[in-house]
């Protein structure tokens, strides 16, 4: 096949602006190439792919980043800015996608889900979010009664937050195993890794960390400075050692090392990148159980699941994880999230897309 894909509009690739979409979006690259097939993908201008994805085309689009749906009210209207990224990436996507195979979305916005209505291409949407937006949530129900198969899914606790999906295409996704190393260390610190804003609760991972006396390693970009600097501010000095937003091979050495990942999401993760990558590390996760982590965390197995937002159970389990054999994690990764695993779903699903077309 050849394949077409849009981007987040929310930062170029490589800056972490566009979160878990831009770790997905390479993962599925490398998985896509070494399947044999052909690779396109549209991004604003400075974007890099990871090493490895030179094979596939990247074309650039300028213009306004889109504001994202998690920063805005649920029943916010939607803004197309002038100069819209959005619209300039949809615009040369389509140009593209007229000699290819299927246009793939990976933007989680309403311009080019509505335009599924409204040409005659296949156009498959990979949903990277639960439901944030009542607007889109509507215009995805409209589309799916018309295209029941354009929608895929990261987990099945995401597909739940759209009812009217009554078959939900569940894609999970993947990772190239060998930018991972796995190391079998038990004595490491506690980390945390994500896009430092509210909704990804690193307080909770620093209540742990402070009542054990401990530093809580944390990578990440800083999304919200002052939200960053409350929390800081909300613990004893040095209780937080910030380690910035690191490109995934240098992260992964120093995820590595940590005993374990601490993942405090305040909302439905649709899937939890940064869970798998610490798995392939050998590094067991303590999350809390909601979205899905829900689903990758095998309790007690490869980690454990707390309750939601109850920090002393959170604790609890940090003080038992050395339990959890390393192996066990690394184990579970190569058998159920590696890129070749993950292509091929996405493959079999856009090929069920694509022969509604003809």
């Amino acid at each position: 096949m050849r394949i077409v894909l849009i981007s987040t509009p929310i930062g170029f690739l490589g800056s972490g602006k566009g979160g878990g979409v831009e770790l997905t979006l390479n993962s599925l690259v490398s998985g896509l190439l070494s399947l044999g097939h052909s690779v396109e993908v549209i991004a604003p201008r400075n974007s890099k792919l990871h090493k490895g994805n030179e094979k596939a085309k990247l074309h650039f689009a300028e213009g306004e980043d889109q504001i994202s749906w998690q920063h805005q009210n649920y029943n916010s209207p939607v803004i197309i800015p002038d100069n819209s990224l959005l619209a300039g990436m949809v615009e040369k996507g389509l140009d593209i996608a007229n000699q290819a195979d299927v246009l793939l979305n990976m933007s989680y916005d309403w311009l080019p889900i509505w335009m599924t209505l409204n040409l005659e291409i296949p156009i498959a949407h990979i949903i990277s979010m639960g439901s944030e937006s009542l607007v889109i949530s509507n215009l995805i129900s409209k589309v799916y009664s018309r295209h029941p198969n354009n929608f895929a899914f990261h987990s099945k606790t995401q597909a739940n937050d759209y009812p009217f999906i009554k078959e939900p295409i569940i894609i999970g996704n993947g990772f190239k195993l060998n930018n991972y190393i796995f190391q079998d260390s038990m004595n490491g610190p506690l980390g945390w890794v994500g896009r430092v804003a509210p909704e990804k609760g690193l307080e909770d991972a620093a209540y742990v960390a402070n009542k054990l006396g401990e530093k809580l390693r944390v990578w990440g970009f800083i999304e919200d400075e002052i939200y960053a600097s409350k929390v800081e501010k909300s613990f004893p000095k040095g209780t937080i050692d910030w380690m910035g937003f690191l490109a995934t091979d240098d992260l992964q050495k120093e995820l590595g090392k940590c005993r374990v990942l601490l993942n405090t999401p305040k909302w439905n993760e649709a899937y939890g990148n940064v869970i798998v990558e610490a798995l392939a590390c050998g590094v067991p996760v303590i999350a809390y159980k909601r979205g899905g982590p829900n689903e990758i965390i095998q309790h007690g197995q490869t980690g454990y699941l707390a309750d939601p937002d109850d920090k002393k159970d959170l604790l609890s389990y940090v003080k038992i994880i050395e339990k959890i054999k390393r192996k066990n994690c690394r184990e579970w990764v190569e058998n159920n999230a590696s890129t070749d695993i993950f292509a091929n779903k996405v493959v079999k699903w856009l090929n069920k897309v694509i022969s509604e077309y003809k």
